[in-house]
């Protein structure tokens, strides 16, 4: 062979053969597991409420006798706690901050809610309606009528209304005024992993909240009456176009929650009484319920199930709640939902959380891994009240009880007139 040929095969051995053994390295990232794919959370997260609620991952400290958490969880991110004493029972990835979708409403409430009398009425503008994104879930509002600001929240909570929240951030002096107020509330609750963008929960750059955050917002909504009664309640009437010379009709919208309501093959969850449910393109599903059940009062937050699991957020959440009231006295406790920092400090700022209040007396901190700065966020430990403005309150399970007794759910001869109504689910794409 002449030494230009020999130069030649040398030359294309050089180039073909790390082809060749690259291949099989290609071929083989085939096969691997899609789950692989999945993003993946941060090493490290905020520690608030306990150090194990920063770690990725799930987090139980099962007891003997305690059950085995369910198998069928796919979401990137939920949490179990106690609502009366704030113990988280277990947790997976509960500080990720992810989108929240229309799980956001529920800092949109708690933050507006008190503002206005819900007998206040007002005619609605066309800027009013301005700025919302494609695709908004809405309840039917329509420009120069009339609503009472309780027909604005049953818009907001029952059907996820990005007009009936873009007319109460009017109101409260425009979405800028609207996101300072959310933003300074959620820093209130020491919901630090929240930042807002849009008061609705419609996707935007930049806008996160976390399980364990929506948890926090949840539970302090759910020590407002109002808020309680608009998020247990599953149908209502709402005004429609008033017409020139004719009696202003209504029409039934029926809440988005399908563990409240029992619809399109997802059944009534025994005690449910709220709380938000939520749904985009990039958040996927979310949601957070509180249910009752034995005197107990469970909060649950899931958010971005990955399973093809037809309403996998709600199915979810009812596994956890099971296995939440299945193991409650047999678990210790990985954390817990911090008080509002005035109820550290003595101080209120008036955006609905109240004054300070002293700890429950007697209450051991979460455990011994907890840092010394989260120790003194704590403010007393794994056992404080539900406290607001300057007092304990009555304990939510009470609440909670009255509300599932004003509004029945499983069982009611009005199940099938709910579900003749509007079944358009809360999707902000």
């Amino acid at each position: 062979m002449s030494a230009s040929k020999r130069t030649a095969w040398a030359v294309a051995a050089a180039v073909l053969l790390p082809l060749v053994i690259a291949a099989p390295a290609a071929h083989a990232d085939e096969g691997k597991d899609t789950k692989d794919k999945q993003p993946k959370p941060p090493a490290t997260m905020s520690a608030v409420g306990g150090a194990l609620l920063g770690k990725p991952g799930t987090q139980a400290q099962l007891l003997p006798g305690a059950p085995v958490l369910p198998k069928e969880l796919s979401a990137r991110s939920w949490i179990v706690a106690d609502a009366e004493s704030g113990q988280v029972l277990a947790a997976h990835n509960a500080h990720w901050r992810l989108a929240p979708a229309s799980t956001l409403k529920m800092l949109f409430a708690d933050t507006v809610l008190p503002k206005f009398e819900k007998t206040k009425n007002h005619l609605v503008t066309t800027q009013d309606l301005a700025g919302m994104g494609s695709g908004s879930s809405l309840v039917g509002i329509k420009e120069k009528q009339t609503y009472s600001v309780h027909d604005l929240w049953l818009g907001v909570f029952l059907r996820s209304g990005n007009d009936a929240v873009h007319v109460l951030s009017a109101m409260n002096g425009g979405i800028p005024q609207t996101v300072k107020d959310m933003n300074d509330h959620a820093a209130e609750l020491q919901a630090l992993d929240t930042h807002v963008v849009s008061p609705d929960g419609y996707d935007a750059p930049g806008q996160v909240s976390s399980a364990y955050d929506l948890t926090l917002i949840a539970r302090n909504g759910m020590q407002k009456p109002d808020f309680r009664e608009y998020a247990a309640t599953p149908r209502a009437a709402f005004p429609g176009e008033l017409k020139p010379g004719k009696k202003r009709e209504t029409f039934e919208i029926q809440n988005t929650n399908r563990l409240l309501t029992g619809d399109l093959g997802v059944a009534p969850y025994q005690g449910i009484a709220g709380v938000k449910n939520g749904n985009t393109t990039h958040a996927g599903s979310t949601f957070t319920g509180v249910a009752e059940r034995g005197g107990k009062v469970l909060l649950v937050t899931v958010m971005n199930p990955s399973s093809k699991e037809q309403h996998a957020v709600y199915k979810e959440t009812a596994r956890l709640l099971d296995w939440g009231f299945a193991a409650a006295g047999k678990v210790t406790p990985v954390g817990e939902l911090v008080p509002p920092a005035s109820a550290r400090t003595g101080t209120g700022t008036g955006t609905g959380s109240g004054g300070g209040t002293t700890p429950a007396p007697g209450k051991q901190a979460p455990g011994a891994s907890a840092t010394a700065a989260v120790s003194e966020e704590k403010s007393g430990g794994v056992g404080i009240a539900l406290s607001i403005a300057g007092g304990v309150l009555v304990l939510l399970a009470g609440a909670v009880f009255l509300v599932n007794r004003r509004w029945p759910l499983a069982g009611s001869g009005s199940r099938r007139q709910r579900s003749r109504a509007p079944r358009d689910p809360d999707v902000n794409p």
